[in-house]
């Protein structure tokens, strides 16, 4: 399988990072940027450690939030 785009910037390729998603071009996954925003890092820092930008932040974002919104959660009793 070759790089596959699942959301806009977003890919995945089981040759990179065991075909977790990444930012397309680059082989930084999603819940990696996640975690960093999550920790408290701002999108400047995240921007400039990672070179990224802030488009790529956007779609790490959009792709989470459309993934979550499609989740489904059994509660068992």
């Amino acid at each position: 399988m070759n790089s596959m785009e699942i959301a806009p910037r977003i890919s995945v390729d089981e040759k990179i990072r065991f075909g977790k998603p990444v930012i397309s071009g680059t082989r930084i996954p999603v819940d990696l940027i996640l975690g960093k925003l999550a920790g408290g890092m701002t999108y400047k820092e995240v921007m400039d450690e990672y070179e990224i930008t802030r488009e790529d932040i956007l779609a790490v974002l959009n792709y989470a939030a459309k993934s979550l919104s499609s989740e489904k959660i059994k509660v068992i009793a």
